[in-house]
């Protein structure tokens, strides 16, 4: 399997590799040279809860707000004339 390098010197790492190391869009990677001269992708590294690394800091909240209002009515609120 090969891979042509860009000009600005990057490759785009074949579907059938990411996916074997469950690599995602932002997600970090290590490359490394064996004594061989062989360049070696490391997929992300565990935390020590075993989860493996988030993609950014936002995901742990995403899609966890509990906002009861609506953009009109907030709008409406934050624009009153009192």
């Amino acid at each position: 399997m090969s891979t042509t390098l860009t000009s600005k010197g990057q490759v785009t790492i074949p579907k059938r590799i990411r996916d074997a190391l469950r690599l995602l869009p932002g997600t970090a990677v290590e490359f490394s040279v064996n004594a061989g001269g062989e360049v070696v992708l490391h997929p992300p590294r565990l935390s020590k809860r075993g989860r493996g690394v988030r993609k950014d800091r936002f995901d742990a909240v995403r899609g966890r707000a509990e906002v009861p209002w609506r953009t009109d009515e907030l709008m409406k609120l934050l624009r009153a004339d009192d």
